[in-house]
């Protein structure tokens, strides 16, 4: 679907130039214009209107697609989890599902046997790093046990996350980046962001996520526009008013 998008957005960029193009060459042409060039005109701005709404049509259908599937492929995953920062075993049969149930029961302080687990490994290609363990329960109710429980791993450097699609991965740590990682976190497959006025909100795309209104002094913050010295000058943020 990825490929899809991006086909649909560079066919309406190109048309786009296409037309300015053409806009261009023929206000470039010398003499006055006719009837039948005015009829012809108009036969071309009707053409351009109908193209453009035809495409804007296309890639809302494509975009209304791509969410639908990404839905459907976050609820495929509402019973799995991802555990991050568990040491990962030299031995070649590593008992991934009762490394996870050892971790539960210890950290968790959770009744569990390997039973609970429907499937278990390890995620990605052998590294020097701990891979994390995707873990899918039999149950959604241990699931969310083992999700609001989690806090008690904190000081471990085991953490427990869930497991995003990639288009909400995306977003998620362009948020985290944005706004900062304690103001931003996911339930249910849903990212949610904390604004500086501690205004909630549902993001599930990065349109979602321009929407919120960032602080003044990270707005007011100009681009580096001058070099003195060899040094970037970056002016300073204006002060807001003080409110007596």
């Amino acid at each position: 679907m990825e490929d899809v998008t991006r086909a649909v957005s560079e066919m309406s960029t190109l048309f786009k130039q296409r037309m300015a193009d053409f806009e261009q060459e023929q206000k470039n042409k010398p003499g006055t214009p006719t009837d039948a060039s005015l009829g012809l005109t108009a036969e071309y701005t009707a053409f351009r209107n109908f193209i453009m709404q035809a495409l804007s049509v296309l890639q809302q259908q494509v975009n209304f697609l791509v969410q639908s599937m990404d839905s459907m492929q976050m609820r495929s995953r509402r019973k799995i989890l991802l555990m991050h920062g568990v040491s990962e075993s030299e031995a070649k049969e590593e008992d991934t599902a009762q490394v996870v149930v050892q971790v539960i029961k210890d950290r968790l302080k959770l009744d569990i046997k390997p039973s609970d687990i429907k499937r278990c490994h390890r995620m990605g290609r052998t590294s020097q790093k701990a891979r994390p363990i995707l873990l899918k329960l039999q149950d959604v109710a241990l699931r969310d046990n083992i999700w609001h429980t989690k806090t008690k791993c904190k000081g471990s450097g085991i953490t427990i996350s869930e497991f995003l699609t990639k288009a909400r991965h995306s977003v998620f740590m362009s948020a985290r980046e944005r706004f900062g990682v304690s103001q931003c976190w996911t339930r249910e497959g849903t990212v949610y962001v904390l604004d500086f006025k501690g205004i909630r909100h549902r993001v599930t795309s990065s349109e979602d996520l321009d929407k919120i209104e960032l602080q003044p002094s990270e707005r007011d913050v100009a681009p580096p526009v001058a070099m003195a010295a060899g040094k970037v000058v970056v002016p300073r943020a204006k002060r807001a008013a003080s409110r007596r």
